[in-house]
């Protein structure tokens, strides 16, 4: 039995809180596939930290607290009467990082450097090359079945799409107003929203049901579209995985489930980057939406979004996203 087997159905309670502005909340822990999975007490998933990744920033004290790597505001404490989730974290970190390779020395010099040239030509160039030719002849079609299968795979952390007969016509009517293939509202997971592979954008349910303007999620499902743009959704997939993935993407036209599955998580997880200010006003310029709502709900203060506040290229919408019987409807999509 491995470290991973004897511990994964161990489960604590903790405190969770995904950055140092917000409250802290009653979660759910448990170990498995050398990740940390917190749930809400309903099982609705927060947040999936891998292992090796994950840092306690108070070693030896109680209540233990531990942080993903690179954020620390985002935090997890576990109190001293979870001692079997905390010893059981502190020894599969340990095993982990013993099994990680360690460098060893360079005998021969001038082959060393040889060796290290072949080496990077093989492991910068190659994939690079090999993933690139893949985005470029793989046809829009089989994009969007990769993202329907990537889909799939978020909806074991999102949730099952939120669906309202009623509010059907207006997610419709807000796909169609721009121009995305697929508009789908999810439960839990997206910190916003995320662009998937064949145009497909994931909104997060807090943006339609916490604002009573519409052009707040169509600024949030622009700001997607403008970022996908640039840093395309395969992209991202294929450069989160081996290049075996691109190989396999070339030769059969697949993607391994296991892949989708660790990109679902990466998703779920990590927030998609601002894109620049002038790409996003472009972005707004081009659907006729005015960038004020969104960047005062991005930043209620204004500040860090002054640029889109200055620059909003409407005074008001020329061309409204929603009627307001369609926004209402809309709002209930998801039963709330």
């Amino acid at each position: 039995m491995t470290a991973l087997e004897k511990y994964e159905r161990i489960e604590a309670t903790g405190l969770w809180r995904v950055s140092s502005e917000e409250q802290r909340r009653d979660v759910i822990v448990s170990i498995g596939d050398a990740s940390l999975t917190i749930t809400d007490t309903q099982d609705k998933p927060l947040a999936h930290w891998s292992l090796p990744a994950v840092r306690r920033l108070n070693p030896g004290e109680f209540p233990a607290i531990y942080a993903p790597d690179g954020d620390l505001d985002e935090t997890l404490e576990l109190s001293s009467e979870e001692t079997e989730m905390v010893e059981a974290i502190e020894k599969l970190r340990r095993a982990i990082n013993r099994r990680r390779p360690r460098p060893g020395r360079l005998r021969f010099v001038s082959i060393g450097l040889s060796s290290l040239a072949l080496v990077g030509l093989a492991v910068f160039w190659l994939p690079e090359a090999l993933r690139s030719h893949a985005i470029s002849v793989v046809p829009e079609s089989k994009r969007q079945e990769i993202g329907d299968q990537l889909l799939q795979q978020t909806q074991r952390l999102t949730g099952p799409p939120c669906a309202d007969v009623i509010a059907s016509p207006s997610l419709t009517a807000l796909a169609t107003r721009l121009d995305v293939p697929n508009l789908v509202i999810v439960r839990a997971g997206v910190h916003t929203a995320r662009a998937l592979p064949g145009g497909t954008v994931l909104l997060n349910r807090a943006i339609v049901e916490d604002y009573e303007d519409p052009e707040v999620a169509a600024g949030y499902i622009i700001a997607e579209k403008v970022h996908a743009k640039t840093n395309d959704p395969l992209r991202q997939l294929l450069d989160s995985s081996s290049i075996l993935t691109s190989f396999r993407l070339l030769t059969t036209g697949g993607i391994p489930t296991d892949t989708l599955k660790d990109f679902a998580e990466e998703i779920v997880v990590d927030p998609s980057a601002s894109p620049a200010i002038e790409d996003i006003l472009a972005g707004f310029e081009k659907y006729q939406v005015r960038t004020s709502p969104y960047a005062y709900a991005v930043d209620p203060s204004g500040e860090s979004t002054l640029e889109l506040i200055e620059a909003d290229p409407f005074v008001t919408s020329p061309n409204p996203v929603l009627s307001d019987g369609q926004w209402v409807a809309l709002q209930s999509i998801c039963g709330g």
